[in-house]
């Protein structure tokens, strides 16, 4: 019995990918809901059924139409050493963030993670125009470039990774129990793969979103009595 040959490099740059997208890297995804921790506490979500619609229903909305086209974007202007169109990306997707908390959230992450890379001896370039404030995706894209990752990979992995810590987050506030997660993170594969398709088409003046109930339910969450999340 025969088998064909590992690519050595194709396989590092999976296991990249996979460090990227674990919930063992520590930059904090996990205490962040976006909004979702509001929604179960006013009575929006209370069962697995609501919790997949919120959820999915953002990875085919939200995510495919501004996290993911703007990604692929990012990706292509690391790749081509285009600093200009890595500012404009990542300002856009920060000044598309209807909420504090929101916004916040970005930053934070992005933050988090270029302090990974620096770590690791990466270096993002600096961006121009005093662009203090670095997005979670500007930050995802270049060390995806950094370490050769597939570019559609590296955007299932980041529909991925959303998907498993928004679960992670309905099981612990609704509560769910872990099979229903399972659940929910076996419907996230086909509309992962719709979601990115629909990234992968979107055109520049297509991209945005808009999620009222997202928006206000974060902008609530920041004044909600009792919490366990960020955001």
């Amino acid at each position: 019995m025969s088998s064909a040959a590992i690519n050595p490099a194709t396989a590092i740059s999976s296991m990249r990918l996979w460090q990227l997208i674990s919930p063992a890297l520590p930059i904090g995804a996990y205490a962040y809901s976006q909004g979702l921790e509001y929604a179960v506490d006013c009575g929006w979500i209370n069962n697995e059924q609501q919790a997949a619609e919120w959820i999915l229903g953002q990875l085919n909305h939200n995510l495919a139409q501004l996290d993911v086209p703007v990604f692929l974007r990012l990706y292509d202007a690391w790749q081509q050493s285009d600093i200009e169109s890595v500012n404009y990306w990542n300002r856009f997707i920060l000044a598309s963030r209807e909420a504090a908390e929101l916004y916040q959230e970005d930053c934070n992450l992005g933050q988090a993670l270029n302090r990974v890379l620096q770590g690791l001896d990466i270096k993002l370039p600096e961006l121009p125009q005093q662009q203090t404030e670095i997005a979670f995706v500007t930050c995802l894209a270049f060390a995806c470039h950094t370490w050769n990752i597939d570019k559609v990979d590296a955007a299932q992995g980041l529909l991925w990774s959303w998907s498993e810590n928004q679960v992670a987050a309905a099981i612990k506030i609704i509560p769910l129990g872990q099979t229903s997660g399972q659940k929910i993170m076996s419907a996230a594969i086909d509309v992962i793969a719709s979601a990115l398709n629909k990234a992968m088409q979107c055109k520049d003046e297509e991209i945005g979103m808009l999620a009222p109930a997202v928006a206000m339910a974060s902008a609530l969450h920041e004044t909600q009595y009792s919490r366990l999340f960020r955001s």
